[in-house]
């Protein structure tokens, strides 16, 4: 495993923070994702195949599209952003980074240590206590443009999060629920305190800077201009059929499994 470094410059994003902007963080990995725009994606340790699902496609869009993806590498919610936007992410701990924490995300944290970025403002040797994990969210938020609370139940951490996010003065979204389900996301919505994600790709084409006047795109490459917003190869098949592996010849685009982007 590699080894934790102390982080020798300040993240400018972190000094909305103020007295509380942590002194010192550490990492493991890629800093070069510090340059990427990023919106962060929080939520239960207990959510729904649902919500799995629209968080792995909505992380997948977001990395596919340039945007790096940040969460708390929590169970649930968290550690699936993570999963979806790999390598395209960077996680938060509550913890030293020489200890996994989570065990059971051990897998996907190695990964992030490995080939993305991890970052805690707690030195190695330091367990992971409650008010940490609340202490960390603050970090989570701070270094994003927007955060997605993907689903919550009441007086939940992700809460908290969005209350951290309304103070900083950043944007709050949240995933379509029913109306019995992830009661801490639907109060948000009736609260006006987040606004509702009701289609994945305008919401990425708005944080990627390829929010196009839809007669634009008939003056270029459909093909191009769906993979440019959409990494499911599956999607892609879906609407193109083989056109997609004549233009994977052609080396225009890139497949990787059943990802999908842009060459």
């Amino acid at each position: 495993m590699n080894t934790t470094n102390e982080l020798n410059f300040k993240i400018p994003a972190l000094s909305r923070l103020g007295k509380t902007e942590p002194k010192t963080l550490y990492y493991k990995g890629n800093l070069e994702l510090l340059d990427m725009p990023k919106i962060a994606i929080v939520g239960s340790r207990k959510m729904s195949i649902y919500t799995k699902n629209l968080i792995t496609k909505l992380a997948q869009k977001l990395s596919n599209a340039g945007i790096c993806v940040v969460s708390g590498a929590a169970i649930g919610c968290d550690i699936t952003a993570h999963e979806g936007a790999f390598s395209r992410t960077i996680a938060v701990f509550a913890n030293g980074l020489d200890e996994i924490y989570p065990k059971q995300n051990e897998d996907m944290i190695r990964k992030i240590y490995a080939g993305a970025l991890a970052l805690s403002e707690y030195e190695d040797g330091t367990p992971a206590r409650n008010f940490q994990f609340l202490e960390r969210n603050r970090i989570v938020v701070a270094l994003c443009q927007a955060l997605i609370v993907a689903q919550a139940e009441p007086k939940s951490g992700s809460l908290q999060s969005a209350r951290i996010a309304r103070e900083l003065g950043i944007p709050v979204f949240v995933l379509p629920h029913r109306i019995d389900e992830s009661v801490g996301t639907n109060e948000l919505l009736a609260k006006k305190d987040a606004t509702l994600i009701s289609d994945l790709d305008k919401f990425v084409a708005k944080f990627s800077g390829k929010e196009k006047p839809k007669n634009l795109f008939s003056h270029s490459d459909e093909i191009l201009d769906f993979v440019a917003l959409n990494s499911s190869l599956d999607e892609a098949l879906m609407k193109f059929g083989e056109r997609i592996y004549e233009y994977e010849l052609e080396g225009k685009i890139i497949i990787e499994a059943t990802k999908i982007s842009l060459a």
